[in-house]
C-alpha cells in the first residue's frame, strides 16, 4: 500500500497495519448498515413498528461509524475502500443468512447474533490497535459502546 504521508508519531509500517484494521472494520460497518435497513423493511409480526422503527437510527449510527473510520483512514494517509465489492473482499466474518419478510423476532435474534460477532471483533482490534494506535481504538471503543447499547435494546425485545 502506497501512503499518502504519515502522520506524526506513527512510522509508515504501524501505519499500513492500523489502516488495515480500519479497513476491516469500514467493511463490516457498512454491510451492518445493508442488514439493518434488510431487517427495517422485512419485519413483520407483533412489535413490527417498533422494531421497525428501531432500527432506522441504528442505520444511520453505524453509517456515521463507518464514516468516521474511512476518514480516520484518510488521516493516516491511506485511502478508505468503499465501494460494495470491498464489503465482500475485506468480510472475515459469517454472512447474515435471515432473509425475506419473517417474524420481528426472528429478525432480532439474528441480529443479536450478528451484534455479537460484530462487537466481538471490534473488541479484537481494540486490542491490536491499543499498542499500534491508541487514537484509532478509541474511535473503534466509542463504536463499540453505541453497538453494546444497540443490541441492548434488541435483546430487551427478546426476554421471556
Amino acid at each position: 500500500m502506497t501512503l499518502s504521508f504519515i502522520i506524526p508519531g506513527l512510522d509508515e509500517a504501524t501505519s499500513e497495519k492500523v489502516i488495515g484494521i480500519l479497513q476491516e472494520r469500514l467493511s463490516r460497518e457498512q454491510e451492518a448498515a445493508l442488514v439493518l435497513k434488510h431487517a427495517h423493511w422485512n419485519v413483520a409480526g407483533p412489535n413490527f413498528i417498533a422494531v421497525h422503527e428501531m432500527l432506522d437510527p441504528q442505520v444511520d449510527e453505524v453509517l456515521a461509524m463507518a464514516d468516521e473510520t474511512a476518514e480516520r483512514i484518510a488521516a493516516l494517509g491511506g485511502s478508505p475502500s468503499g465501494r460494495p465489492d470491498d464489503i465482500v473482499r475485506f468480510r472475515t466474518w459469517p454472512k447474515f443468512e435471515l432473509e425475506g419478510r419473517q417474524n420481528t423476532l426472528e429478525y432480532l435474534r439474528a441480529l443479536d447474533a450478528y451484534y455479537d460477532s460484530f462487537i466481538k471483533d471490534d473488541r479484537e482490534a481494540i486490542k491490536e490497535l491499543d499498542d499500534l494506535d491508541v487514537i484509532s481504538s478509541n474511535i473503534v471503543q466509542d463504536h463499540v459502546l453505541k453497538l453494546e447499547q444497540f443490541q441492548w435494546f434488541m435483546r430487551s425485545f427478546l426476554i421471556d
